[in-house]
């Protein structure tokens, strides 16, 4: 997955997998961040609760998404798509297409990444990941998780989510909703790291209920296994 190899985690995969949100109106990155940066500081409490809320009626879901990354300086990196699927608790199926082929899977215990070039599949506890990847909260109905991010209401549709750690890889999430009225459907996420780097998702055609089959990995032959649980 170029998620993994490109963007956010490049070092420690699980710490950074998933982690992005939308722009939903401008893929300017210097705009992003300026806007980021001045709402950083609203941490509301009915914030997080919306938020919450909505990610809880989210039982499944099966999507496209393209991806940009950026750099610091908002230049453009690269672009990407693949295949998303999510279904609670704690199942995903990630595959990137575009540019380089790759495949995350949770199988509600592990998280697994396999990268076909180099034929090596690395395998991480789910407990892990989640401690360390804010994306994944939209997967788990522990509510405890919560506890490590701060959560500010940007719009009715969009949702800043702030680690409190100052040691975070990841240091902010942002989820962005369908604008259609009342509606719980998530459109696409964004997320800005350490570095700088920004990577942004959108989410398209979110409908089908997703294969159980996705949600299971078998390591293939002859690849190496790098066992991290």
């Amino acid at each position: 997955m170029n998620l993994i190899k490109n963007s956010v985690v490049s070092s420690t995969f699980f710490s950074m997998v998933l982690s992005t949100q939308v722009m939903a109106i401008k893929t300017d990155h210097n705009v992003v961040t300026e806007n980021t940066t001045s709402i950083m500081s609203v941490n509301d409490n009915s914030g997080k609760t919306e938020l919450m809320s909505k990610l809880a009626s989210i039982k499944y879901f099966t999507a496209e998404f393209t991806q940009k990354i950026f750099d610091e300086a908002g230049n453009e990196l690269q672009q990407g798509s693949g295949l998303l699927s999510v279904s609670k608790p704690n199942l995903v199926n990630w595959q990137t297409i575009t540019p380089d082929e790759s495949l995350i899977v949770s199988d509600g215990s592990n998280l697994w990444y396999y990268d076909p070039f180099v034929e090596q599949v690395s395998v991480y506890s789910l407990a892990s990941a989640i401690a360390n990847t804010p994306i994944l909260l939209i997967t788990s109905n522990d509510e405890t998780l919560w506890q490590d991010y701060t959560v500010s209401r940007i719009s009715s549709t969009r949702f800043l989510i702030t680690a409190k750690s100052e040691n975070a890889r990841v240091k902010s999430l942002t989820l962005t909703f369908d604008r259609a009225a009342n509606s719980n459907q998530l459109a696409g996420f964004e997320i800005l790291d350490a570095t700088g780097q920004l990577s942004v998702i959108s989410l398209l055609n979110t409908a089908k209920v997703p294969d159980m089959s996705l949600f299971k990995f078998i390591v293939p032959e002859g690849v190496h296994l790098d066992d991290q649980r």
